[in-house]
């Protein structure tokens, strides 16, 4: 397998693991936004949205710019291709797998 860094990897599926920055990077992957704009469809703080936007930024997930007083975000999809590859890796195991459950199936259901 791929050597992963495995620090980033955890944080990266922490950062996946809440359905707030999941939403937050669906808005992200339209565009950039400020995080007031990632924080406002859940009626939360700057500082709420600031402590989930630091949680994605530590994943490599997000980065951010200030621009005067408003902060900008960005999507850094790197991370993600991190998290699919180490994904992938697990698809043929569960591909073999579920091939062969269905032959099983069939088998059964034809009384061979």
């Amino acid at each position: 397998m791929v050597e992963l860094d495995d620090e980033r990897l955890d944080a990266v599926f922490h950062a996946l693991a809440d359905g707030t920055r999941r939403t937050m990077l669906q808005l992200l992957a339209q565009g950039d936004c400020s995080v007031g704009e990632l924080g406002a469809p859940f009626h939360m703080s700057f500082a709420g949205a600031s402590k989930h936007v630091k949680t994605l930024e530590r994943a490599g997930l997000v980065s951010r710019t200030v621009l005067g007083r408003a902060h900008v975000c960005r999507l850094e999809p790197a991370a993600l291709a991190t998290a699919d590859a180490w994904l992938r890796h697990y698809e043929g195991f569960w591909n073999t797998h579920l091939d062969a459950l269905a032959e099983e199936l069939r088998r059964d259901a034809s009384g061979k």
